[in-house]
């Protein structure tokens, strides 16, 4: 009788919704294990030994939020437990609820375009989220209480299929196995375009049509935003999208309270909302073909 040891189980976190890939490492694994976190099964996806070691790839189930233990039990021919053949490894893995308070890139993103409006087009802008009005001048000009003019306001986004970056191929990255660099395969981005609208206003015509022509000219100059991957790790680097104008500038001219107003649209295109879950690890990167290095998504 071989009693499994778990040495190590990674990663040691992941979401409640299940999906993730887990690796577990040690040794007197047979050929066919079960794996459970908690009292619910997972996907057990492949054993194998390498270099001394005895390797299953497992995907989790989903599971409410809780720190629960990681048990294996070695199977034999017809998949049925062997007796005294298991190990339980306490407060092995954390389901965890996607975190909200922290910052997320969208939000960056919205923020760094604000910044960017401030200072290129007109300080006085300012961020709202319209829901329930038309794209129209007139109720565009409702959704915030002007207070000085002229004003910029940035309603949104709207999130759009991406037609022209979204992928359905499996993307490859490079990671740390036990006999040397891996490939994982992880499912593909859910990459979407970002809509927002722009809405201006002014009490004179001359300043609203001066100001049409900035934001013009600001859409069509910054093709491009760029944000750090990480603000706490700067040597990622940066990630970028592209900008673009969305839809005929519209103006009215004739609002209340005599102020005019004008709207327009841009769109942020190729933001990867979620990056793919984990589907499993590949060949060597020795063994495995070379990788395309075209990027998918956004541009690099």
């Amino acid at each position: 009788m071989a009693v499994p040891i778990l040495d190590t189980v990674t990663p040691a976190a992941g979401p409640t919704s299940g999906g993730d890939l887990v690796r577990l490492i040690g040794q007197g694994l047979a050929a066919q294990v079960a794996v459970r976190f908690g009292a619910v099964p997972g996907q057990v996806l492949s054993v194998r030994q390498e270099a001394g070691l005895w390797i299953a790839d497992v995907r989790t189930p989903a599971h409410p939020e809780a720190l629960v233990p990681v048990t294996l039990e070695n199977l034999d021919g017809a998949r049925v437990p062997v007796p005294g053949e298991a190990v339980t490894v306490a407060d092995a893995y954390r389901f965890e609820r996607t975190a909200i308070v922290a910052e997320a890139t969208v939000t960056r993103l919205v923020r760094t375009l604000l910044r960017m409006l401030k200072s290129q087009v007109v300080q006085n802008t300012s961020m709202t989220v319209a829901l329930d009005y038309d794209a129209t001048p007139e109720d565009q000009l409702r959704v915030v209480t002007m207070a000085t003019l002229p004003s910029l306001v940035l309603s949104g986004p709207t999130v759009r299929a991406s037609r022209f970056y979204a992928s359905n191929v499996p993307h490859e990255d490079v990671v740390t196995g036990v006999s040397g660099p891996e490939l994982q395969r992880r499912r593909p981005a859910y990459t979407v375009d970002l809509a927002f609208t722009l809405t201006a206003a002014s009490d004179r015509t001359a300043e609203l049509l001066n100001l049409m022509a900035t934001v013009a000219s600001f859409l069509n100059r910054n093709r491009w935003l760029e944000l750090q991957r990480d603000p706490a790790r700067p040597e990622l680097g940066a990630v970028r999208w592209e900008m673009d104008p969305d839809g005929d500038f519209r103006t009215n001219l004739r609002g209340r309270d005599e102020i005019r107003v004008f709207t327009c649209g841009l769109v942020v295109r190729g933001f990867d909302i979620d990056e793919g879950l984990p589907m499993d690890l590949g060949k060597a990167v020795a063994d495995a073909p070379e990788l395309d290095a075209t990027p998918i998504g956004g541009a690099p």
